[in-house]
């Protein structure tokens, strides 16, 4: 055998370091060195040289007789090679049996802190989320249509990714990328029906949530498709919404203001300012002095002749048009709308500057404006909570809100006969279909207008 193994101590007792020695006269060598093992010496001394006993105490000290085996082992079998094994391979060799469970636990944990570090870096749906919302608000990402999104746009976004991470909670799971599929999709709208949220808010967290998952696949973060299968789908009613008739539009011009504060004045001329130019409160809560154009046109005007009679005499007058010029701040579109003469009233009050108030406080100051003026009448309105339809009366002046404007501004241009398409060039809608759902008239309106347009039916 050419490994030995000794103690360098002359104390026959206690532990010390265990040395092996490496002998061949074949190869001319004799290296001795520590193996880095403590060992009971008299224990060690005492069963090392017989095979039975060494067997005994392999038993009750496994980890230590493994080690001493291997290498021993290693060391004989290294002598085979033509070329005899160095010190400094000696060394190494010894070390790696020794040390291997310090060697195999340190590789462990650098593997595991390379897999954190990895998915400490890796993209998830949630991160994603974070850096979406944050780009959206600060201008990095933009709409389809290359613009920043608009404050009302914004906060919707950010009202529906806030229900999301509360699904989470409630469900103490974190979803990922992959997790997004019909499951999540049934799970996620019963969350939100039990929370009583209407048939289109529901629709708009999904469609938000889709919009996450498709720019999140454009960028390369996932490769799962389910969010796009037609069941997965945000869904979304046509509910009925009030308009105003020109008569409540005027007992609301009449209110005695002396009865509200200066707020609610300027609440109810901004909202009609909303009615005449049949705009979005982004757009009609954000109007400027600079906004307003003015252009001359030549009008025909004609009179009996005095000097002739039965003759007409006519000529031509300049008249001066002011009409709005704004891009809206939703899709981009840009829009002339010509003021007409309550518009007009209501600008020159404020020299064309008109004041700017938040949306919630002309909500709020709208309603107890139109309460004022009498707008009390029950309406029938339907809506659809938690995933059921339901029926109910309200006070009229309830509904109103700053949406009103535009819906209202929309039906009555319908009424006065406005070509559908002159309609669109004013509201700044890109089809009849969605304009269609802005216009708010009942059915006597339209027996009135058909009456008052076509002969057919007098």
């Amino acid at each position: 055998m050419a490994t030995s193994f000794f103690f360098m101590t002359k104390n026959e007792k206690g532990d010390a370091p265990l040395f092996v020695r490496l002998q061949s006269r074949k190869h001319h060598i004799n290296y001795k060195m520590t193996t880095n093992l403590i060992v009971n010496v008299k224990e060690f001394e005492d069963n090392h040289s017989e095979t039975s006993k060494w067997r005994k105490y392999s038993a009750k000290n496994s980890a230590l007789c493994k080690k001493v085996d291997a290498i021993a082992d290693a060391l004989d079998n290294s002598l085979e090679n033509e070329k005899p094994i160095s010190k400094t391979e000696m060394r190494t060799l010894i070390d790696s049996i020794v040390y291997a469970e310090a060697k195999e636990a340190a590789e462990r944990r650098k593997q595991e802190k390379a897999l954190k570090e990895a998915e400490a870096k890796k993209m998830t749906l949630n991160k994603f989320i974070v850096k979406y919302k944050e780009e959206v608000e600060n201008g990095g990402r933009q709409t389809e249509q290359g613009k920043n999104y608009s404050p009302s746009s914004v906060k919707a976004i950010r009202g529906a990714l806030n229900q999301f991470e509360y699904f989470q909670k409630e469900k103490k799971r974190t979803y990922d990328f992959k997790d997004i599929d019909m499951e999540f999709y049934y799970a996620y709208t019963a969350y939100l029906k039990k929370k009583e949220y209407s048939i289109n808010s529901i629709g708009k967290c999904i469609k938000i949530l889709k919009g996450v998952m498709a720019a999140a696949e454009s960028e390369g973060y996932h490769n799962n498709h389910i969010f796009k299968d037609r069941k997965f789908k945000g869904a979304r009613v046509d509910i009925d919404s009030i308009y105003l008739t020109r008569e409540e539009l005027d007992k609301m011009m009449n209110v005695d203001m002396s009865k509200l504060s200066p707020g609610h004045e300027q609440a109810r001329d901004i909202f009609m300012v909303g009615v005449w130019t049949a705009q979005r409160v982004s757009d009609y809560n954000n109007i400027h002095k600079e906004d307003f154009k003015t252009l001359v046109k030549n009008v025909m005007k004609e009179e009996p002749d005095p000097e002739n009679p039965g003759q007409m005499r006519a000529w031509i007058e300049k008249e001066e048009v002011t009409y709005l010029n704004i891009r809206q701040q939703k899709t981009g579109a840009k829009v002339s709308i010509p003021c007409n003469s309550q518009l007009k009233a209501i600008l020159e009050k404020y020299d064309y500057q008109m004041p700017h108030l938040e949306d919630q406080v002309i909500n709020r100051y709208i309603k107890e404006v139109a309460k004022e003026a009498g707008l009390t009448d029950k309406v029938e309105v339907e809506t659809t909570k938690g995933g059921t339809p339901k029926k109910e009366k309200k006070a009229k002046y309830t509904l109103i809100h700053t949406h009103t404007a535009r819906r209202t501004g929309a039906t009555l241009m319908y009424l006065a006969g406005m070509d559908v398409y002159d309609i669109m060039k004013v509201t700044g809608h890109s089809s009849p279909v969605m304009l269609k759902k802005y216009i708010r008239a009942d059915q006597l309106d339209v027996v009135t207008k058909l009456t008052d347009k076509y002969d057919y039916f007098n």
